[in-house]
């Protein structure tokens, strides 16, 4: 989501604005930091048990402010219940990825002791 929210910038400061987000334009530049930085780190390896932890709770605070399905009512309501389901789930993988570590491919990994 990191890639959509830099090609389509402007679309995305207005969706911060619409969330009535601080700072909306540094907000959706944090946003784009986090989603893509942190997936390129995930999929090289680079740092995987933090940066996958951190993008649990990034993503967990996504679903509560961006998919507030509690103030809307028919289909749009039933959307934003999928999306806020869907990032719980995500933040789930993200925090068993963080427990279970990168495996033999990291780049860069812990030391045995």
């Amino acid at each position: 989501m990191g890639w959509i929210k830099l090609t389509g910038f402007d679309v995305t400061v207005g969706y911060m604005h619409s969330l009535h987000t601080p700072l909306p334009t540094l907000a959706a530049v944090i946003a784009i930091i986090v989603e893509l930085g942190g997936g390129l780190a995930i999929l090289l390896g680079i740092f995987v048990t933090p940066i996958a932890l951190l993008l649990a709770v990034y993503t967990i605070i996504t679903a509560l402010i961006g998919h507030q399905f509690w103030t809307m009512s028919g289909m749009m309501r039933y959307d934003m219940l999928i999306h806020f389901y869907k990032n719980f789930s995500l933040a789930g993988g993200l925090i068993a990825l963080s427990l279970a570590g990168s495996g033999r491919y990291a780049l860069l990994k812990k030391k045995a002791s």
